[in-house]
């Protein structure tokens, strides 16, 4: 199929543009003016945005965890990912207790393929490290696995040398890890504590998990990174502390990409007292912060200081977050998000000149598809890329709700956030295949083999 867009403005991670884009088949064959119209079916986007595919680098589909399942799956997750403008997303496959790293992308594999509808990849979330683990390392990166995960808490969690030893073979390779910064042991002291004095509601979630946890295990990564001498990412910063302890690093010549998510931005820990139940809603780790630590990331943002903005999408149902109704701690941990972040970024982010166009297109597709080795085939309008494109209308206004939504959840964070702008049309290697909101065609993604990336 060819299609030609014309009279609109192509939004880049530095300028914004007003060109036509001609899509033949699955590529972009040309963006210019007076480029012919023959065989091509037109379509005016006179006063649009024309973004790159939007790349969520961080959800967690078909995730068991806490005793259940996510509620999204890559069928539900994907589709709700490709309405709101996300044309690829990277899931984390994940190696459990026990595993191989091989078995741990085979159930990915399975989870995913031919279920998708969006392109999707894998980072590789590492459990046990062991020797057969080491092993494994170079033939992840032939299945086009780059990136890897670690978790400083949880029953996962890593210790410090052998965050050490990861980093040490990754590096190797050319890869690059990222990872949950929480300190772990701390946080099990904190929860006794709160059951010892009688709180076991969602409001000991914070108390359980303050930011100074996160500021203290985010130095000691970095200490670690430091003396094997590689970049590392830091997935889902949430707190001051922890972004000046990374711009000291930072001002020292160390090398470290930042990700944070919408929740941290919009959203504040006065979630956490509200009457009933409601607040399990908003139990995530790291937990939602302070309005003093939202506008110091709103800040990192609008001097890209933040590299890159994703979901942490990791959903559940209120009737699966009631399996914590009288202990918190087995409120399974996370929320909705991925069909949401370009709107609530766009309405909050651009149209209150937090962030920039082209900062939008930045954080959400350009700078991952460099960080995550998608570049230049995902990430950029521009000729021979893939045909992933987000036709923006930013007149289009409407209202956040449950009811409305494709993630499989019952309830949404955002409930009752008025947006403006939405996705008009999305293409995926040059299918058109959301319009007005409706997703035309489903399972029409493919996996991704990622090369090393690089900002």
């Amino acid at each position: 199929m060819k299609y030609l867009l014309k009279g609109g403005t192509v939004i880049s991670g530095s300028d914004t543009l007003k060109a036509d884009v001609l899509i033949e088949d699955e590529i972009i064959k040309e963006v210019g003016t007076k480029i012919p119209e023959e065989d091509a079916t037109v379509i005016d986007v006179v006063g649009k945005y024309v973004f790159p595919g939007f790349i969520d680098a961080h959800t967690h589909f078909d995730l068991e965890v806490s005793g259940t399942v996510t509620a999204d799956n890559f069928d539900t997750g994907t589709k709700a990912a490709i309405v709101g403008g996300t044309t690829c997303v990277i899931d984390f496959a994940t190696q459990n207790k026990g595993e191989t790293l091989q078995e741990g992308l085979d159930n990915w594999h399975k989870k995913a393929d031919n279920r998708s509808s969006c392109d999707y990849g894998f980072h590789m979330a590492i459990s046990e490290w062991n020797p057969h683990t080491s092993e494994e390392v170079p033939h992840m990166f032939q299945e086009g696995i780059t990136t890897f995960k670690l978790y400083m808490t949880y029953a996962s969690r890593v210790r410090d040398g052998e965050i050490y030893e990861v980093l040490k073979r990754i590096k190797e390779y050319g890869g690059i890890v990222g990872v949950h910064c929480e300190n772990g042991e701390l946080i099990d002291q904190l929860i006794a504590e709160q059951k010892r004095a009688g709180n076991f509601s969602p409001s000991a979630h914070p108390v359980s998990r303050p930011a100074c946890i996160e500021a203290e295990a985010i130095n000691r990564f970095l200490t670690i990174a430091k003396l094997v001498d590689v970049p590392v990412i830091v997935v889902h910063l949430s707190t001051k502390e922890g972004f000046e302890v990374i711009q000291r690093a930072a001002e020292k010549g160390q090398k470290v990409y930042v990700e944070t998510c919408p929740q941290y931005l919009l959203l504040d820990e006065s979630k956490y007292y509200l009457p009933g139940f409601e607040s399990a809603k908003y139990v995530i780790s790291p937990p939602l912060r302070t309005k003093e630590d939202s506008e110091c990331l709103w800040k990192g943002l609008k001097e890209d200081k933040i590299h890159t903005l994703a979901t942490d999408h990791c959903s559940f149902t209120l009737k699966q977050k009631e399996m914590g109704k009288d202990d918190y701690t087995k409120i399974p941990n996370g929320m909705p998000g991925v069909e949401t972040r370009a709107a609530v970024m766009y309405t909050y982010g651009v149209l209150e000149d937090r962030i920039s166009l082209t900062q939008m297109c930045k954080l959400m597709a350009e700078n991952p598809a460099k960080l995550y080795g998608l570049y230049p085939g995902k990430g950029t309008v521009q000729a021979g890329s893939d045909a992933d494109i987000v036709v923006w209308d930013p007149e289009y206004q409407g209202k956040i709700t449950a009811e409305n939504q494709m993630q499989n959840v019952d309830y949404a964070p955002f409930e009752g956030y008025n947006i403006k702008g939405r996705p008009e049309k999305v293409f995926l290697r040059g299918q058109l295949l959301v319009e007005d909101g409706k997703l035309l065609k489903e399972n029409q993604g493919k996996y991704i083999s990622r090369k090393r990336g690089s900002l």
